[in-house]
């Protein structure tokens, strides 16, 4: 069953709650997660288009959530753009179970 597409206020609900969840993420890094778990974007650069924020500040991000906070995988990055594809580690899909609980 697909779900229909996130408006604004479903995003920064969903970014809220998971501020929430872990209040030691960033505005961004929780952002990151809501757009993954709400399928807008899963890549660095498309995050980066759709809300419009800079490349680098997504990248440094991802570089957060992938390392000490382990809530994401990096699964792919281009050398040459620095689009860097991720998914969800474990943890990461833990929070964001509970937003459906």
């Amino acid at each position: 069953m697909s779900e229909p597409p996130a408006d604004a206020e479903t995003f920064l609900a969903v970014t809220d709650s998971i501020a929430d969840l872990q209040p030691d993420l960033s505005t961004l890094e929780a952002g990151l997660l809501a757009g993954l778990h709400l399928k807008l974007a899963a890549d660095s650069r498309s995050f980066a288009r759709v809300f419009g924020v800079e490349h680098a500040l997504v990248l440094r991000a991802v570089e957060t959530l992938s390392g000490k906070a382990e809530l994401l995988a990096i699964t792919e990055r281009n050398q040459r753009t620095q689009r860097t594809r991720y998914e969800a580690t474990p943890a990461g899909l833990a929070i964001l179970d509970h937003l459906h609980g």
